[in-house]
């Protein structure tokens, strides 16, 4: 990777892309891609890191992510998901809201690692860790006036364990975006730099794996 920096800074929005596209899943169909969902849960515990590789791992798992990435900024007649990209533009502005309220920051810093802790003892993934990472983001981000608003069906939102999931997920989403503005990101980089946010993104899936958009 010959800018370091920049290269980084993709894989943070692409984990940003990540949750949001499995969120839509989930609300939608009550399923999700579980090494995708798994890969995400676990970069909310990584909150010490050299670099981000630490956080996402390989980042083969954050496939997904990277190809909604390519999909929304490629200019073609593909349609767009204007749901993923609500996710993911609601996430990065719920981030610059919590840059405001550093004791929140410490609150959620506290929450995640006493649910690390559970999460070493049971899963990432276990409904126990699902529902304290959930009840974290109801006690925190919640309570702003601005709320993500997800849609879905019905029969699958009004389930717990799908509906903690989600805001597992949620949290996930803005540790991403945290990530991305720690790494220099802006949201007007979308507008203008979407030609290099894409060919950092083929970058990606052409060095680390075998799922390459064309």
């Amino acid at each position: 990777m010959r800018n370091t920096e920049l290269h980084y800074r993709t894989l943070a929005l692409a984990g940003v892309f990540q949750a949001a596209s499995l969120v839509k899943t989930l609300a939608k169909t009550g399923r999700t891609e579980e090494e995708a969902f798994l890969a995400s849960i676990q970069s909310v515990f990584k909150l010490e890191a050299e670099n981000p590789l630490e956080i996402y791992g390989e980042p083969e798992k954050f496939s997904l992510g990277l190809n909604e990435l390519i999909r929304l900024f490629t200019n073609n007649k593909t349609p767009k998901d204007s749901e993923i990209a609500r996710y993911v533009f609601s996430l990065l502005h719920l981030e610059r809201k919590l840059a405001q309220y550093p004791k929140m920051l410490t609150q959620i810093r506290t929450g995640i690692e006493r649910a690390s802790f559970q999460a070493n003892h049971f899963s990432p993934t276990h409904e126990n860790v699902m529902a304290n990472l959930a009840s974290l983001y109801t006690d925190t981000l919640s309570t702003f006036s601005f709320r993500i608003q997800i849609t879905g069906e019905p029969v699958y939102l009004t389930q717990t364990y799908t509906i903690n999931k989600i805001r597992a997920l949620l949290l996930a989403g803005i540790r991403s975006a945290v990530l991305w503005q720690q790494l220099g990101g802006r949201r007007w980089q979308l507008l203008i730099s979407r030609t290099s946010l894409i060919q950092i993104a083929k970058d990606w899936l052409k060095e680390y794996t075998t799922k390459e958009v064309t």
